[in-house]
């Protein structure tokens, strides 16, 4: 059985919920999402808690200062707080950009996964919307960070509203790249230097990376090298450029600052974006800091030497080549990609991608008023905001700001009008090939055929890979009668590639005039076949009775199921089934979801379906009942019978995802655990006081017997966050406490061992 879709790379499932839901739901719906205002209340101890930050920024320390934050309503201590930025800090203000470091002293401190919180002043946008407005329609097309809004108050007094823009870090690759440890720096100069300067241009000086340190800023760890490495081979060895950079997702960057006129980035200033070096050895550009997007900043464009900038009129008509042939100083990431005519041609499709979807369907300006309406009146509650509110609405239609230059600006709908005009009439924006009637089949037993209707190209080709985070190859379509392709000269050109349980796919085709992909967001977006029938996703572990363990997206403790992939590729879970029936094998279908390569994907089952996220329409039974996962009504993929289930105990595969079920300590989203539900005693010989506990544990051992005794504490997920080994010989009882006051409160267990006992407790740190 196979299946064909347009799958979008997104991570995040939640449905956007009607900005008329509650405030109480509002709190539980996806931090960034931008229905919502967010409440951020910082709180210093330190009366001159300004002069402090303003110190620290004006010294060009990356100190932190100490203080807490309640993130709606959620307090959380030993914070850390600086300036966000550069350009948009003024010490001499109120309300200043910040950057603050919820794991800055606790490392494990988070709020819903989120570890950092990145809050723009928007000191250049009197719409108020440039900034999530940008975002969203950059993640149509690439990774990009989520955006919304905050009001942010420091010692409960209203500092004003700001746009909360997710960090770009550690969590934001794992999400977006399946790895969060490799090499990712930020086009970051220490001094900004106009109009002549490097900057962070990717320019090439010599192989010493501490000649790079100045302009860029190592987000990890390590990775100069790859920096260098990178720097030298786009500008010394050109025809190698593809073997260390996604040429894609670079002309994907390049086409959204051109086409939102963002000149606060590479293309004009050479800062303000992240390079992220994947599993393939290829750095991903990926971008950050719109405020001043859609012709906001206008300063340079880095193609001319006149210190005045742009008019607004100048900007509209940018040229998106420009930089190709001309620059103040060099620009290879555009110079080097640009002067290859078809990387050229694929630029300019997805310029014409971005302008056709948003700007020429009207998209742009409709959601541009959503927005306007969400932040109304914290927007007239911001005492601190740089503009009027009579600037605040007109600037979504018409200019704003001074009588002349760069401290007008332009109207956002007046703007994209304007550039929309250019970029229409630019040439290779019209005049493509046609791409229709795509269709594959499996001719041999190891090849698939991919046809297609092109009319009149020049050239085109295949782009297929097996797994989400593999890099796509690429074959040439015939039209030659000997591909699957029909008659010669049909137009319908054909190629084949290797069989796989999952295949992900685009075509692209040019003539000598322009280009065009299909399906028209590749490569971010893309056509998958999969063969569900030997899939290799099972279900891995579940739990029916969650008094305690773990909370849902919702906050409320209820059942759940996890399954595995077990297969080294990537899945598609649209068209298969949950069910606890055995008389409708087909009654919960899943959405279109991607469940990972050796990863895991969990359900609520918690019959609550008008809840975002993945939410089954059944609830699991504790005294037992049976689960199905299927992809027709007579075809099974795995199945579980189960009996009695014990409170905060789950029933999972052990080893994880081939083997035999069983009790067992719970392990949500990681590894299933070797503890089995048998080691699970209650013993008056032991005891562990208090339970619950927000401070200390107390461990009494009423036993003189052993020698040895281990003394583990093992969170959710599995991990030994604790350990301590008594070795002696003893007459009286063993006591001992312990210090759990820097662990997240949650549900835990405590393993005590000797030689010759294994008991574990369940307990709850407060």
């Amino acid at each position: 059985m196979q299946s064909k879709k347009i799958q979008y790379v997104k991570i995040f499932l939640f449905v956007l919920l009607s900005f008329c839901f509650s405030q109480k739901l509002k709190a539980q719906t996806d931090f960034y999402d931008n229905n919502y205002i967010r409440e951020i209340r910082l709180y210093f101890n330190q009366p001159n808690w300004d002069h402090k930050l303003d110190s620290l920024f004006l010294e060009g320390l990356e100190g932190r200062l100490l203080g807490s934050v309640t993130v709606d309503g959620l307090a959380l201590d030993s914070v850390g707080v600086r300036y966000k930025g550069y350009s948009s800090v003024d010490t001499g203000t109120v309300k200043n950009p910040l950057n603050i470091e919820l794991d800055y002293i606790i490392p494990t401190q988070e709020y819903r996964g989120v570890t950092k919180l990145k809050l723009s002043n928007v000191i250049h946008d009197p719409s108020f919307v440039r900034e999530v407005l940008s975002y969203e329609i950059a993640r149509k097309y690439m990774p990009a960070s989520n955006a919304n809004y905050a009001n942010v108050y420091i010692n409960d007094t209203l500092m004003g509203l700001y746009n909360n823009v997710e960090a770009v870090n550690k969590n934001f690759a794992e999400t977006h790249f399946g790895s969060r440890n490799n090499t990712l720096f930020k086009g970051s100069p220490l001094v900004l230097s106009y109009p002549t300067g490097a900057n962070a241009n990717l320019q090439f000086y010599n192989l010493d990376s501490a000649s790079y340190y100045p302009y860029y800023s190592m987000e990890s760890t390590f990775g100069w090298g790859d920096l260098v490495s990178l720097i030298n081979i786009l500008n010394n060895q050109s025809d190698s450029i593809d073997n260390i950079l996604n040429i894609d997702r670079t002309l994907w960057m390049l086409a959204l600052d051109y086409s939102l006129v963002n000149l606060d980035s590479y293309i004009a200033y050479s800062q303000n974006y992240y390079m992220y070096l994947d599993k393939n050895n290829r750095f991903n550009p990926i971008l950050w800091d719109l405020n001043m997007s859609i012709g906001s900043f206008r300063l340079s464009d880095g193609g001319t030497s006149a210190m005045s900038g742009l008019t607004i009129s100048q900007a509209k008509n940018l040229n998106p080549c420009g930089l190709a042939t001309y620059s103040i100083s060099q620009r290879p990431l555009i110079k080097k990609i640009l002067l290859n005519a078809t990387y050229k041609k694929m630029y300019l499709a997805h310029i014409r991608t971005i302008v056709t979807e948003n700007f020429i369907t009207g998209d742009y300006y409709t959601r541009a008023q959503q927005l306007h309406a969400i932040v109304d009146t914290s927007v007239q509650n911001d005492f601190n905001k740089f503009y009027s509110y009579n600037d605040f609405v007109k600037n979504i239609d018409t200019t704003v700001g001074g009588t002349a230059g760069m401290i007008q600006y332009p109207g956002i709908k007046d703007f994209i009008q304007g550039r929309t005009t250019y970029l229409s009439n630019y040439a290779g924006f019209q005049g493509a090939p046609t791409i229709s009637v795509i269709s594959d089949t499996i001719v041999t037993g190891n090849q698939i055929w991919v046809s297609a209707k092109i009319n009149y190209p020049d050239s085109c080709f295949l782009a297929y890979r097996y797994g989400i985070y593999d890099k796509f190859n690429k074959v040439k379509m015939y039209d030659d009668g000997a591909h699957n392709d029909g008659a010669v000269g049909d137009s319908v050109f054909g190629a084949s590639i290797n069989d796989s349980i999952v295949i992900q796919y685009y075509i692209y085709a040019q003539n000598s005039v322009a280009g065009v992909f299909s399906p028209e967001r590749a490569e971010y977006e893309f056509y998958t076949i999969q063969k569900i029938a030997t899939a290799n996703v099972v279900i891995n572990e579940f739990m029916a009775d969650n008094p305690d363990y773990t909370t849902d997206n919702y906050f409320e403790y209820e059942d759940w199921i996890e399954l595995y992939n077990n297969s080294n590729n990537d899945f598609n879970m649209s068209g298969l089934y949950l069910s606890d029936d055995k008389s409708n094998f087909l009654k919960w279908p899943f959405p279109d979801t991607v469940i990972r390569a050796k990863n895991y994907l969990v359900i609520w089952a918690d019959n609550d379906i008008t809840q975002s996220g993945l939410h089954a329409n059944f609830k699991l039974s504790k005294s037992g009942e049976a689960l199905y996962l299927s992809y027709s009504a007579n075809n099974i993929l795995d199945s579980i019978t189960f009996g009695l289930q014990i409170s905060d105990i789950s029933t999972g595969r052990y080893p994880n995802g081939t083997g035999p079920f069983g009790g067992m300590l719970p392990t949500i989203s990681s590894t299933n655990s070797p503890f089995s539900v048998n080691e699970i005693k209650f013993s008056s010989e032991i005891s562990v006081y208090p339970n619950p506990s927000s401070n200390w544990i107390e461990v009494n051992i009423n036993s003189n017997l052993e020698k040895y005794w281990e003394i583990e504490i093992i969170s959710i997920t599995g991990k030994i966050v604790f350990k301590d080994i008594i070795s002696d010989n003893f007459t009286d009882n063993i006591v001992k406490r312990y210090d759990i006051s820097r662990f997240p409160q949650g549900m835990y267990f405590i393993k005590i061992s000797s030689e010759n006992n294994s008991i574990v407790k369940k307990v709850i740190f407060k």
